[in-house]
């Protein structure tokens, strides 16, 4: 998401970071190419002048056109108003500190995403907050909808209300509330039906559930790739229904992401999560400082933590650690740490939250980076015999050449991942003899071999 916006402000403020001073027409320049990079990345016009003349009334200031470094000083106050247009610094969690159960009522149009992130809801309040959850679905109209939802209960290991044949949406909700009650549930998930568009009969029936329910969340779940028919859509859901954040699915098929922009200011409402993708555990909480980060090519350190912390056990890291500490790092560890990397997801993605995302990008496409590329590095490691990925040096050119077929792969690919290998191998035994506080000096983040040129050892 983001993505087309991002190129066309890294590029505005590119240009105006490498003026050593600015005049007041620079800053209306810059705020001209903004105010076009916004409208064409799908923000409501309303709020583009709003947000525009924020950041002109504060970057025209004596202040900063006189200070040190006027160029960051701008970025910085788009990047504070673009915080305060996505809901201020503090994220908005989902309310669930009620007397339970605890009620969420899913609401929006078909084919927004509503059954899947339904049952994403659950597993997150199921697995990050131990929360016992019980799923509803309330759709008696989309053929096999409430079987939908059972299969992703299934997958999810949540438990879901069993369908009474002919029973309508208001009487489920009641039978829902009431399990939940007797049986011990903390939320209840009440996955309502959509249309292909908004009408009477849909809102009302919302309301009817949602008198019965009374929800601590009722929750819009928004098609990123709607654009500004998904501002209408929660303005509507609003004043009908009475929704208290957005959930916006999808998010990483739309390049442009002015629905995000627009929906917070029009609406009032907070964007809660984010749907980034297929996978059941993708479903990321909404931070206004982190997207806006992003939006700007700042880059998103914490986020790909997160998703580091996901894919890797405490013990594994610790005995990693202890490796890298006596310099040892094998093919089989080089291994390991590319099948993580592909758990966390694509590669562009991951590389996309770095500091300079659009650089790195840049150098991945010259550099023939792809998610193929692991792949065939992981099929290159894995036709090696365990002897041979414990002690590469032992590997000769028949040995290569065997590997090269094995894995359906060249010899100058088997001598790339060797090459990777060795140059990670010598930051690890470097990075050893410096201890544990000179390893993490070395490392941003924590955890990261240093990122010459943008790309890490042996990528470039």
């Amino acid at each position: 998401m983001f993505e087309g916006l991002q190129q066309k402000l890294t590029g505005i403020f590119d240009g105006l970071t490498k003026r050593g001073a600015l005049k007041e027409a620079d800053v209306d320049a810059a705020l001209r190419e903004i105010r076009v990079a916004l409208l064409e990345g799908d923000v409501a016009l309303p709020v583009v002048k709003e947000f525009v003349d924020g950041v002109r009334e504060k970057a025209v200031g004596q202040e900063v056109l006189r200070s040190i470094q006027p160029g960051q000083q701008v970025v910085k106050i788009v990047h504070d108003h673009l915080v305060e247009m996505l809901g201020g610094e503090i994220p908005q969690a989902l309310n669930i500190d009620v007397t339970p159960p605890a009620a969420i009522l899913m609401v929006g149009l078909q084919g927004s995403g509503k059954t899947t992130t339904s049952a994403k809801i659950a597993l997150r309040l199921k697995d990050r907050e131990k929360k016992k959850v019980l799923m509803a679905s309330l759709d008696v109209y989309r053929p096999a909808a409430q079987q939908q939802l059972q299969q992703l209960g299934t997958q999810t290991m949540v438990e879901v209300l069993q369908p009474v044949f002919g029973e309508q949406p208001v009487a489920i909700a009641k039978r829902a509330m009431q399990t939940g009650r007797t049986e011990g549930y903390d939320v209840v998930i009440l996955d309502t039906a959509g249309r292909l568009a908004i009408d009477q009969e849909l809102m009302a029936e919302v309301a009817q559930v949602r008198d019965v329910a009374k929800p601590a969340e009722t929750l819009l779940v928004v098609d990123a790739m709607t654009g500004q028919d998904a501002v209408n859509l929660a303005s509507e859901f609003d004043n009908k229904v009475g929704i208290t954040g957005i959930v916006l699915t999808r998010v990483d098929g739309d390049a442009r992401g002015g629905a995000a922009l627009s929906m917070r200011s029009v609406t009032g409402k907070p964007i809660k999560l984010l749907g980034t993708g297929e996978k059941m555990d993708a479903l990321d909480a909404f931070d206004a400082r982190r997207i806006a980060g992003s939006i700007l090519g700042m880059g998103d350190v914490v986020g790909l933590v997160e998703k580091a912390q996901q894919v890797v056990e405490d013990e594994e890291a610790e005995e990693l650690a202890k490796k890298m500490m006596k310099g040892q790092f094998t093919l089989e560890d080089m291994a390991a740490q590319f099948a993580k990397i592909r758990q966390m997801g694509s590669l562009e993605g991951i590389l996309g939250m770095l500091p300079g995302a659009q650089k790195v990008k840049q150098q991945m496409a010259g550099a023939n980076m792809d998610d193929k590329m692991l792949a065939r590095q992981e099929a290159i490691i894995m036709s090696m015999t365990p002897k041979e990925r414990r002690n590469p040096k032992i590997l000769n050119g028949s040995r290569r050449r065997r590997i090269a077929t094995g894995s359906g792969t060249s010899v100058q690919e088997v001598n790339r991942v060797l090459k990777q290998h060795k140059q990670m191998a010598d930051f690890m035994k470097k990075a050893g003899k410096m201890g544990k506080k000179g390893m993490l000096r070395g490392m941003p983040g924590g955890g990261f071999p240093p990122m010459g040129g943008g790309l890490p050892p042996g990528m470039r």
